[in-house]
């Protein structure tokens, strides 16, 4: 029950109405007893200092922050960890007694669920869609990792690709390529960072299917839907498929873990969402 002495925690962002967050959040406080409540807010652009400052003044645990801020939020916090000062993205803030510190878990959420998905990325030639906030926070963990044969970086404007292909070059080969390139330039795993297909534009693909034909995996950080009209087209070539459920329960696991230094309710957080259906 709410009460005056309870905590709070959100997510920001633009839109934010489709997110599972609140009910994956709220159910683990419920399982390990946390007297706390996650809220979403829909945040603008121009709002996001006013929203951040927020976070402090009236003393929030922390934040999840999603499309389109986490590259914006950098500038609003007071430290950054290395996994959020590396990428130069920040989905998670933590207000520790006032000083506001930026975390990325979306990489290390993306592994863990192409490892938990059956998917070695030993020696794989791995392209990545988009150069925003997360794929900026997958490309560095994968290039981190080291495992990889080396990663394509595909987006709409070749210099802000070339831009995240330099950033990760000095731990593994990286280059970038045009969305165009990318439906010919041949992947063992392709990896949908882009918003294209995600509710309500359901039969939007950032790549046509003949794209796919050399990947053995896709993966598309979209949940919502579950299955994108891009993750149909890879099934229907054979390809292992792997949502973004997987990815948003391990990266909200890591999230809950920074913010109350306790192992996170992972199976209480995944029961919740697959409770909600499609």
């Amino acid at each position: 029950m709410i009460s005056a002495k309870t905590k709070a925690c959100c997510l920001i962002g633009d839109p934010v109405e489709h997110s599972l967050s609140p009910i994956m959040f709220n159910s683990a406080f419920k399982e390990m007893g946390i007297d706390c409540a996650y809220l979403a807010f829909r945040v603008l652009r121009s709002e996001l200092g006013t929203a951040i400052a927020g976070i402090r003044g009236l003393s929030f645990v922390g934040s999840n922050v999603t499309t389109p801020h986490k590259e914006e939020t950098l500038k609003y916090l007071d430290r950054l960890d290395p996994s959020a000062g590396l990428s130069g993205s920040v989905n998670v803030i933590h207000n520790v007694d006032g000083e506001l510190v930026g975390y990325s878990t979306d990489g290390y959420g993306a592994i863990k669920a192409l490892e938990e998905g059956g998917v070695s990325i030993g020696g794989m030639r791995i392209m990545v869609l988009g150069y925003g906030g997360a794929a900026r926070a997958v490309s560095f963990e994968l290039a981190r990792d080291g495992r990889a044969g080396g990663i394509l970086i595909a987006g709409r404007d070749i210099v802000k690709a070339s831009a995240l292909a330099n950033g990760i070059s000095s731990f593994l080969r990286a280059e970038a390529i045009t969305l165009k390139e990318g439906e010919k330039a041949g992947a063992d795993l392709i990896i949908n960072c882009t918003p294209v297909g995600m509710y309500p534009n359901t039969d939007e693909s950032p790549l046509p299917p003949e794209a796919l034909a050399s990947a053995t995996a896709v993966m598309d950080l979209i949940y919502s839907p579950r299955e994108t009209a891009f993750l149909r087209s890879a099934k229907a070539k054979g390809c292992k498929t792997i949502g973004g459920i997987e990815m948003l329960i391990h990266q909200g696991a890591k999230t809950f873990e920074i913010w109350f230094r306790k192992k996170a309710p992972i199976g209480v957080m995944r029961r919740a969402i697959e409770g909600e259906g499609n």
